[in-house]
């Protein structure tokens, strides 16, 4: 992992992290690879925890799905 890749992991917001997640390609983004894609799930995990279950469905209620 990158240095510039866990500090953007670490500096967005879950809203971000789910983004990202949801509308890459498959296969398409090397951030969810590897020791990186692992420490990308945790964080997200972690994220999603903290701002607690409705706002982790409003906020995928505002990203949509483009699959």
């Amino acid at each position: 992992m990158t240095d510039s890749e866990k500090a953007w992991i670490d500096g967005a917001n879950y809203e971000s992290l789910l983004r990202r997640w949801r509308n890459a390609p498959s296969g398409g983004d090397s951030i969810f690879q590897g020791d990186t894609g692992k420490y990308y799930a945790k964080v997200m995990s972690e994220k999603r925890n903290a701002v607690g279950g409705g706002a982790a469905v409003d906020a995928s209620k505002r990203i949509g799905w483009d699959g």
